[in-house]
């Protein structure tokens, strides 16, 4: 029922290794001051099994998926937006396309935000659980600035993977998450993907992303404006402590802000990871895999049970194996291969 900052802080006095041992709630959009202690798990399952990187990056899992999709028969629409979720007597029937396209199905399967789906792509009238007021009562998560940058120089002492704590903690998290204030300090995660993979950079080079929490879309920041600024105040800071003779060495950056998260991917709010993991928005009592509004209708990804996270989003497309039903349809049934180990 604790906390996990109020939980470590039982054990642990010193403020710095408090936060140490407390920020790891921040990777699937938690506030340590507020998500359950269960989420200590997240510490202990990376020193149980480790952190994995993909070679060759994020685009090789994608790949990976795509070239599987293809070799079981799955017809893969891209740029192929929905743009409304069918309902007919209680019943899902299918899903329209920006474009006109209908296609029917007894059975919808949606990775989109949940929050997003039921107020944007399900009319009210079929909702009785899920109203607008319902999914805007919830409490969401921040959201994430996201800066891209490479290098013509490489930093060989620089880790994969680094957390730069600011100056302040539980004030920071107070702007972020509650406040909803872009505030003059920042805490950071630097990724340097060509530390393990250099194939990620021309020779010589590095490339990079640097993370930061920021508040969602509930801020009413101005990102055409803060966006930039922002970027520039990070690359500086970045500079002047941790990547000594960066600004002479950028050769390329871009970044991605809220309205990213809102607009492009179409989260709700511009939050980056869906609800916040309060102890009652956790496990069971985040949006359930199986619409209870609408039959047929099924959620997976990190916005439902079990959570936000690679190892909970993965979990989720576990349950959806027990949940969904068998479709009913005469066509052919097809078999995916079973997992190897490489």
């Amino acid at each position: 029922y604790k906390s996990l900052y109020g939980l470590v802080s039982h054990y642990i006095k010193d403020d710095a290794l408090r936060q140490v041992f407390t920020f790891q709630p921040l990777l699937i959009g938690g506030n340590p001051f507020r998500a359950p202690a269960i989420y200590l798990l997240i510490h202990w399952l990376e020193r149980k099994w480790g952190i994995h990187f993909a070679m060759g990056g994020t685009t090789a899992i994608v790949r990976g998926l795509t070239r599987l999709l293809g070799e079981v028969g799955v017809d893969v629409r891209l740029n192929a937006p929905v743009e409304h979720i069918e309902v007919s007597n209680g019943r899902a029937k299918g899903v329209l396309l920006e474009d006109g396209t209908f296609l029917e199905s007894d059975i919808v399967v949606s990775n989109a935000d949940p929050a997003m789906v039921y107020t944007k792509l399900i009319d009210a009238s079929a909702r009785r659980k899920h109203s607008d007021a319902s999914v805007a009562r919830k409490r969401y998560s921040m959201s994430l600035f996201v800066g891209y940058f490479g290098t013509k120089k490489t930093y060989p002492d620089l880790a994969h993977h680094s957390i730069l704590l600011g100056p302040r903690y539980r004030e920071l998290l107070t702007d972020v998450f509650d406040r909803k204030k872009l505030a003059d300090d920042f805490s950071l995660y630097l990724h340097a993907p060509t530390r393990t993979d250099p194939s990620l950079a021309p020779p010589g080079g590095e490339s990079f992303y640097v993370l930061s929490p920021v508040p969602n879309q509930q801020s009413g920041l101005d990102w055409a404006t803060e966006g930039p600024r922002y970027m520039d105040r990070i690359l500086d800071a970045l500079d002047a402590h941790h990547l000594p003779g960066l600004r002479e060495n950028l050769v390329t950056q871009f970044h991605v802000d809220p309205t990213y998260f809102e607009n492009e991917l179409r989260s709700y709010q511009g939050a980056a990871f869906g609800l916040e993991p309060t102890l009652r928005q956790s496990a069971y009592f985040r949006f359930h895999n199986a619409s209870e509004d609408v039959a047929g209708l099924y959620f997976v990804g990190a916005g439902v049970h079990p959570g936000a996270g690679l190892p909970g989003v993965l979990s989720s497309a576990k349950v959806l194996e027990r949940v969904v039903p068998q479709p009913e349809s005469k066509g052919q049934m097809i078999s995916v291969p079973e997992a190897v180990s490489a």
